[in-house]
């Protein structure tokens, strides 16, 4: 019962999403689909610290490095490759996130690795910045939004709605790569090790190499969204993975739930839900969008999908606590 209301709401919001462009304006348009590409950002973030147990303030830097390589390769007139830019895209952001694993797992962890990953991110924002030929502070603009070839037929992303459909396929196969992920042998091995690092290493398991994997493949994720967040924003600048874009998938979390695999999913949409709202509050607006987010959280500790799974299934089987209780009260005493 609580799958079956899960997944028709889940279907319900995903027909909402692919019908906006014919009843909202521009504006939540794009507003929309950049949630949708930061959401799928933050689900890769989840699937190191909410399966894997690491927590890294860095993703921001590889989230920038598929959106700066997909912007540098779109200006050299690479366009009508334009798959194979977002998998190079996300070949080189798994390959950075892989080698700075292999220094930073073995040698940190907790706040320590958070720090780590924190650093190199600003020190890549400040290189970054510092490059004349990336544009320095100024960055890349005028990104094109290319054709896309798939098989016979080329889709013009350019024109219409088209990139924001394709926004849509295209995040749809990542949250559907990360679920396969998250709830398969190797999800569960992430999170055995999550729980009782020790004792999985007792029974065998290699944890370094785990988590080394799950490094890279949430690399890899982040930078896949950065590469399709390119276009969409048709500019790309330093700022893109400053300490804030590196905090946006920790709040995000937070807020929709780190044990729910939905969970960062709805924060994302649920914070955007929240500025949008508040738009046009000029000068109070971080006050009231801040004091929603607290409340939010201390009222739901496990976050948003953790207090609707709870709601779900009390109104599938509203009898279960009362039944409990009931047999708590017969239970006969002992002498």
């Amino acid at each position: 019962m609580n799958r079956t209301i899960s997944g028709a709401l889940l279907a319900v919001l995903a027909a909402a999403l692919v019908l906006l462009p014919f009843w909202a304006n521009s504006g939540l348009v794009f507003l929309t689909g950049t949630t949708m590409v930061v959401a799928v950002f933050a689900l890769s973030w989840n699937l190191l610290f909410g399966y894997a147990g690491l927590a890294s303030f860095g993703s921001g830097g590889l989230f920038s490095i598929g959106a700066y390589t997909m912007a540098v390769t779109l200006r050299g007139g690479y366009e009508g490759q334009f798959l194979l830019l977002i998998a190079l895209s996300t070949a080189i952001g798994g390959a950075v996130a892989f080698a700075i694993g292999v220094v930073a797992l073995r040698r940190s962890t907790g706040i320590f690795l958070a720090i780590l990953t924190l650093a190199l991110a600003e020190l890549l924002r400040i290189t970054l910045a510092k490059i004349h030929w990336l544009g320095a502070e100024d960055g890349i603009p005028s990104i094109v939004r290319p054709k896309a070839s798939i098989g016979v037929a080329t889709v013009d992303l350019a024109q219409g709605n088209h990139y924001y459909w394709f926004l849509c396929v295209a995040c749809a196969l990542l949250v559907a790569l990360c679920w396969w992920i998250a709830h398969g042998r190797f999800g569960r091995t992430l999170r055995t090790i999550r729980l009782d690092t020790e004792r999985a290493a007792f029974m065998g398991v290699d944890t370094h190499r785990y988590r080394l994997v799950a490094f890279t493949i949430s690399g890899a994720i982040a930078a896949c969204a950065g590469s399709l967040f390119a276009p969409w924003a048709q500019i790309v600048t330093p700022d893109i993975g400053n300490m804030m874009r590196s905090t946006q998938p920790i709040l995000f979390t937070l807020l929709g739930g780190a044990s729910s695999f939905w969970g960062p999913m709805i924060g994302a949409f649920l914070f955007s839900a929240i500025e949008f709202s508040t738009r046009t509050l000029v000068g109070i607006q971080e006050i009231i969008t801040g004091g929603i987010l607290l409340g939010v959280v201390l009222l739901f500790p496990t976050g948003v999908a953790g207090a609707w799974n709870a709601l779900v299934a009390r109104l599938a089987d509203p009898y279960r606590a009362e039944a409990k209780a009931t047999a708590t009260t017969l239970r006969p005493v002992k002498e």
